[in-house]
């Protein structure tokens, strides 16, 4: 068991963290008040799939079938040549 006064672990915190994540029992005590540090591993979430921020309402634009070009006013929709 590792014991450290408050002073002591703030300037050792990534050594209180790192013996905590080895499963050691780590007690931190503070005017008379003991503290027991521990790591839990949290399970990861699968992440949700986000909704895309540019909606397509071409379907040839969503098929990849145009670019953009850049023209003197800014862009614009250029269709993409078919390959042969």
């Amino acid at each position: 068991m590792r014991r450290y006064s408050a002073a002591q672990a703030r300037q050792r915190f990534a050594e209180v963290l790192d013996a905590a994540e080895r499963g050691q029992p780590v007690v931190i005590e503070r005017r008379g008040t003991r503290f027991v540090i521990e790591a839990r591993r949290m399970k990861s979430r699968p992440r949700a799939r986000r909704k895309s921020l540019i909606e397509r309402l071409d379907p040839a634009v969503a098929a990849g079938e145009w670019t953009w070009a850049w023209k003197a006013g800014g862009v614009a929709f250029k269709r993409r040549p078919r390959p042969r």
